[in-house]
């Protein structure tokens, strides 16, 4: 999952419009930015497998402190208190805690069974959405489409800067998307990066929050 994930922050700011998009958007993207750095560090293993699932040839062998449904309650609840503590928005801090936790919720639905449920073992889930492109795209699709679309409806740009900014940012994301999509398509043909490149990679997507807080301090609220 990739532009799902983004596409629950675009719909998160109907549900707390007071919040900036940029913390909204953190919230479905967060076990996805600690990642990397947990790989950095040799806390979670990441290895090269093509045909591991039609949709990418990544096996994540081991991701128990990002991607487990208790640590992604856990980190939720985090980010959730953090927020409230600075900006005293109860509601909007649980609509970020349930964002964190969505993370999770859209992987499960397109890995296969590798997300673990907690650290140190047991049970791992995954319904394997990935092992069919059209579907992955089809699904993923219509989820930006609708959060964009609540987020156009729910707010009004001030300025160029919210207007070309978020169409920038929308323009960006689906052609990276469209790069993997290409690449799935074509079975993956490598060549394929190491596991250093993957987590360096992976670091670039804090652009992504700080991106999308610009744009939105120049849009305001329809009325």
């Amino acid at each position: 999952m990739f532009i799902g994930h983004h596409a629950v922050g675009f719909a998160l700011k109907r549900a707390a419009p007071r919040t900036s998009l940029g913390a909204l958007m953190a919230a479905p993207l967060l076990l996805d930015l600690l990642w990397p750095m947990f790989l950095l560090l040799g806390w979670e293993q990441v290895r090269i497998d093509p045909g591991n699932t039609p949709f990418t040839p990544f096996d994540f062998v081991s991701y128990p402190w990002s991607h487990s449904l208790l640590m992604a309650a856990a980190w939720g609840a985090a980010f959730g208190v953090l927020y409230f503590w600075r900006a005293r928005l109860g509601t909007a801090a649980w609509w970020i805690a349930a964002g964190v936790v969505s993370h999770w919720v859209l992987d499960w639905l397109t890995h296969r069974p590798d997300m673990p449920l907690v650290p140190g073992g047991g049970a791992k889930v995954g319904l394997g959405l990935w092992s069919s492109i059209p579907a992955t795209v089809a699904v993923e699709a219509t989820l930006l489409v609708a959060a964009v679309w609540l987020y156009l409806a729910g707010t009004r740009n001030r300025d160029r800067v919210g207007r070309y900014g978020l169409w920038g940012f929308l323009l960006f994301v689906v052609a990276m998307y469209s790069a993997v999509v290409w690449q799935a398509a074509h079975g993956n043909p490598g060549p394929y990066p190491t596991v250093t490149q993957i987590a360096s990679t992976g670091l670039a997507a804090w652009l992504f929050p700080l991106w999308a807080g610009w744009f939105d301090r120049h849009r305001e609220a329809r009325l």
